[in-house]
């Protein structure tokens, strides 16, 4: 089948009017038969739209796979895993990022992949968590970890002092700009990057464009 992705981060009462405009759309537009299959990812359930009455026949089908991240089980594929880190309470934020680590360990082999993706995680941590010290998150590496990464050594502190000059906000930009390379690597595409790290796509596009 074909599949209709979308990956939901901030609540629109008109998502779904717009999700199924697009799918039909699409299908109207092009010669495939093959059948369809609608897939939407919340980050929980309060952000999905209450704008559901006209589209329930649709929603309850079986057409429609909808996943809450804050309800799927730990132990899920490494990307969702980074998506639950991403709107993952303050305080449960740094253990969930130590999970984390073994499991790039196990599944990355190439130091060069488990290095993209602790930058990955570092960077998620300090635009989630700029009141934390970075001793506090350094510890949640090995020192042979803290080698491999140059998010600690440049862009983090970088963008810290940046934050510390500039203002919180433009620090957060900066920590989110940063992590959308490694975004790309998991395999989220421009706009799923986008309504997760609630960016502009155009954002995440030009961001991609000065690596």
């Amino acid at each position: 089948p074909i599949y209709f992705l979308e990956v939901q981060f901030q609540k629109d009462n008109r998502f779904y009017s717009r999700f199924f405009s697009e799918i039909f759309l699409y299908l109207h537009q092009t010669d495939l038969s093959n059948n369809w299959q609608g897939v939407v990812i919340y980050p929980r359930r309060s952000v999905e739209s209450v704008e559901t009455a006209r589209y329930g026949e649709l929603i309850n089908s079986g057409r429609i796979l909808r996943f809450y991240l804050e309800e799927l089980r730990e132990g899920e594929s490494l990307g969702i895993s980074m998506l639950q880190l991403i709107i993952a309470p303050t305080a449960r934020a740094i253990e969930q990022g130590k999970q984390l680590i073994p499991r790039i360990r196990q599944e990355f082999p190439k130091v060069k992949q488990q290095q993209e993706l602790l930058e990955l995680i570092e960077t998620i941590l300090v635009y989630k968590l700029p009141q934390v010290s970075r001793k506090e998150i350094e510890a949640m590496f090995s020192l042979s970890d803290l080698k491999q990464t140059k998010v600690y050594q440049e862009a983090l502190e970088e963008g810290r002092e940046e934050g510390r000059e500039e203002g919180r906000q433009e620090g957060e930009l900066a920590a989110k700009l940063a992590s959308i390379p490694r975004l790309l690597v998991l395999g989220l595409n421009f706009e799923q990057i986008a309504q997760a790290l609630e960016l502009e796509i155009e954002q995440v596009r030009q961001a991609t464009q000065g690596e």
